[in-house]
């Protein structure tokens, strides 16, 4: 039996180069993938409720609910 993916939440703070994918200060669920990240990936559930990979660059993980708001995400959110 193939193990679950490991998610996580992070900021997406450029999307450059994904403008229709990618919205700026929006949080995602990223995918842990280990062969992407080691090419600099991130496998990412994007606008289109897919997942695909795009360059780690573009998000920052946040651990902590009270990091969210140095991107305009207000601690109210919901974690």
């Amino acid at each position: 039996m193939a193990k679950p993916r490991t998610k996580q939440l992070v900021v997406c703070i450029d999307n450059d180069g994904y403008p229709a994918s990618l919205e700026k200060r929006k949080i995602y669920v990223a995918l842990r993938d280990c062969d992407a990240e080691q090419h600099g990936l991130l496998r990412i559930i994007d606008e289109s409720g897919d997942d695909y990979l795009y360059p780690k660059a573009l998000f920052r993980l946040e651990r902590a609910a009270s990091n969210l708001n140095r991107y305009g995400i207000p601690e109210s959110f919901g974690f």
